[in-house]
């Protein structure tokens, strides 16, 4: 008796499986049309790190917690929760540094645009550049603001709207200066 309902059983899951599986279809535009955002990143990277490399070597390292990445309408990664950019020298040292909380990168325009609490540091002058946002072109490696700029070195604080310098922040011009400085003899420009 124990045999037959066995049997039956067993039947019965056979039968219910094939008719399962046979009937068991997904239609992938009914998916996509109850999953899919169209606000969604197509990639999204925890803990990225890109070099950026001209002639084999190293000029700009980038690190972020959360990289997302869109290609539509335009090809643009957002960095979210900090990022830090080394920029380096041909010598292989780290000569800048940029910090802030958010970034993007614009791969059509070929430029990062950062903000919020954004810091650019010159380790040999020891400097320091506060601005609330900041982009920087990969074409020719300036980078720039028109917003509210402070500068910060061991001979005065600058302060002004604007600026203009390359990345390694080893000179640089505040478009609206104001605030003081001391200048030494050598560095005056003729």
């Amino acid at each position: 008796m124990i045999a037959a309902a066995q049997k039956i059983v067993s039947g019965i899951l056979v039968v219910l499986t094939i008719g399962l599986s046979i009937s068991c279809e997904n239609d992938l535009s009914a998916v996509q049309k109850v999953t899919y955002n169209p606000k969604s990143p197509d990639e999204t990277i925890k803990d990225l790190e890109m070099i950026f490399a001209e002639a084999g070597y190293a000029r700009v390292e980038l690190k972020t917690s959360l990289a997302e990445t869109y290609h539509h309408p335009d090809h643009v990664t957002k960095l979210r929760d900090s990022l830090r950019v080394n920029f380096f020298s041909e010598k292989g040292q780290i000569i800048s540094t940029l910090t802030a909380l958010y970034g993007e990168i614009n791969y059509n325009k070929g430029e990062l645009m950062v903000r919020d609490s954004v810091r650019l540091y010159n380790y040999a002058k020891k400097q320091t550049l506060e601005t609330e946002v900041l982009y920087w072109t990969q074409k020719d490696s300036t980078i720039f603001t028109p917003a509210q700029v402070i500068v910060k070195s061991p001979k005065g604080i600058l302060i002004g709207q604007g600026i203009k310098t390359k990345q390694d922040f080893s000179r640089f011009e505040i478009l609206k200066p104001s605030g003081r400085v001391t200048i030494d003899k050598s560095e005056e420009i003729n």
